[in-house]
Order: C-alpha cells, then sequence, then structure tokens
C-alpha cells in the first residue's frame, strides 16, 4: 500500500512541476524595465538622460562610489550619455549635462508619508526579555 501511495504522489510531482515551472518568478523585475526604452541609443551611440534609469547604488567603504545607471556602471564624476554623475548617495543619482541637472532615484514612484503617533507609547520595565537569552 506505501508503495502504492509513493507512486500516486510521484506521478502528481511529475505532472506538476511543468505546471509550476511556468508560473512567474516572483523576484523579477518588471517587463517595462527589462525591454529596451525607445529612443534610448541616439545615432551616436550614447544614452540620452531622459531613457536612464538608476539600477543600483554602490558604495564602497574608503573606495569611490559607482552607480548603475541603465546597466552600464558609471563612477563618481564619470560620463553616462552626454552627462556627468556629479552626485550620489545611497538613494540618488545627479547627473549634470547639456539639458541642466537630471535627478534620477532609485524608487522613483514612492512617496514618503509621515506616521503620526499622537498617542503616546506604553513604557514597560527595564530588563530583560522573556525567551532570549
Amino acid at each position: 500500500m506505501a508503495d502504492f501511495m509513493r507512486l500516486i504522489v510521484l506521478a502528481f510531482v511529475a505532472f506538476a512541476a511543468p505546471a509550476l515551472a511556468q508560473t512567474a518568478d516572483p523576484t523579477r523585475p518588471p517587463a517595462a524595465w527589462l525591454a529596451p526604452a525607445q529612443g534610448a541609443e541616439s545615432q551616436a551611440g550614447a544614452a540620452t538622460t531622459g531613457s536612464l534609469r538608476l539600477q543600483s547604488v554602490l558604495m564602497r567603504p574608503g573606495g569611490q562610489p559607482v552607480a548603475v545607471i541603465g546597466g552600464k556602471t558609471v563612477s563618481l564624476g564619470g560620463r553616462v550619455g552626454g552627462a556627468r554623475l556629479v552626485r550620489l548617495n545611497e538613494r540618488e543619482a545627479v547627473l549634470q549635462g547639456a539639458d541642466g541637472v537630471t535627478h534620477l532615484y532609485l524608487t522613483p514612484n514612492v512617496e514618503k508619508q509621515m506616521i503620526d503617533t499622537s498617542a503616546p507609547r506604553k513604557t514597560g520595565k527595564a530588563g530583560q526579555v522573556k525567551g532570549l537569552p
């Protein structure tokens, strides 16, 4: 009987695996981020600042900060397209070019909101928490 149950479970897994493999990967970036932007490359081959996207910021301890903009690694002071990377922090890259100053954000559609904590928090006794060493 146990062998028969194992056979049923094995058959179920064999038929369910291809269906599960076709499900969307929740860690994959949105399709709009993966597709190249229209007009991203000009005739000279340089990216225009209107199509650039800040993808990552690397703040090296003791080293020069680096940004990944439009798939290219750009160090502080380096050029991407016709603009120079003039300022960089954990959330933003600032480019200076012929069109002026352009701010690129890691999370461009996120707005910060203050949380109202009008009710005072309860204070407890200082000391060890139960269940922790």
